[in-house]
This record gives structure tokens, C-alpha cells and sequence, in this order.
């Protein structure tokens, strides 16, 4: 079962991501001839370097082959996020304080769309200025989806 193996390997990878003073965000196994395991990262200080994940997977590597845990070939990748997956951890809010931001929030059918500049993260919440006088405060346990939107 697949849940069973992503749980495996996150409970394995997790020490050996944290010894690069980093954070797991997630797991995903992506089917075909050979499996593939995304494992995503993030730093609360500074960004995560090629040299780190290189290192992460290096080491991991060598756990998931001694527990047999991505049953069968696989091909192992350690990576950032990218700013086009959303926000899953209350420090990558921290981490994108004074960025632009774009929330869905509640209902996938029906959602409210809150964007602006995100000002704090506290408690659970964070607030959005979405107009030059205008302070919205969000829960996070209400954000369906949220993205920070790239400024060039």
C-alpha cells in the first residue's frame, strides 16, 4: 500500500534531512517502470542548495535500499519545493513574509481568493495586505491552497 511506504520513507528520511538543519514537506511516489520518490524539502533559514540534497539523498539512499521501503528499482530525487507547489508548512509562510501571495480558502467548489502581500504569521494565522489600507487575517486551517506568486 502506498501510504504505508510514504509513511516508511518519511519516517526514515526525516533524521537525515534534519542533520542538514532542513524540513521535510513531502513525499510522493510516482508509478512507472521504475518508481519514483520525490522527497521535498525546505530551510527556515536560508534556501536549500544542490549540495544538501545531494547529500540527503545520497544518505537516504543507502536507508531506503537496506529496508527494501521503495519495494523494487527505484530513482530518488531530494528538491525544493518550487514556487509552483503550494505552501504546506506554517514556516514556509514565515519564510515568504513581504512576498506576494495568492490564497484559495475554504470550499473547492466555491473558493474565496484572497492575494496581497504577506505581512505576519502568528498563532496559526497569517495577514494579507490586499489593498493599500486593507489587512485580511486568515487561519491557516481554512487555506485551501495557497502560492506565492513570482515578482520579476
Amino acid at each position: 500500500m502506498n501510504s504505508d511506504r510514504i509513511k516508511l520513507i518519511k519516517d526514515l528520511a526525516k533524521p537525515i534531512i534534519e542533520k542538514e538543519d532542513m524540513y521535510m514537506l513531502d513525499v510522493e511516489l510516482k508509478p512507472g517502470k521504475e518508481t519514483v520518490v520525490w522527497i521535498f524539502v525546505d530551510a527556515e533559514s536560508g534556501d536549500v542548495n544542490v549540495e544538501a540534497c545531494g547529500r540527503i539523498s545520497r544518505e537516504l539512499g543507502f536507508v531506503l535500499d537496506a529496508h527494501d521501503s521503495a519495494s523494487g528499482r527505484y530513482r530518488l530525487n531530494v528538491s525544493s519545493p518550487g514556487l509552483d507547489r503550494p505552501l504546506t508548512d506554517e514556516r514556509q509562510y514565515i519564510k515568504n513574509i513581504g512576498r506576494q501571495i495568492h490564497c484559495k480558502i475554504g470550499k473547492e467548489d466555491t473558493p474565496e481568493h484572497v492575494e496581497g502581500v504577506l505581512k505576519s504569521v502568528s498563532d496559526r494565522t497569517i495577514e494579507v495586505q490586499t489593498g493599500e489600507d486593507d489587512l485580511r487575517t486568515v487561519h491557516l486551517e481554512i487555506i485551501s491552497e495557497a502560492k506565492i506568486i513570482p515578482q520579476i
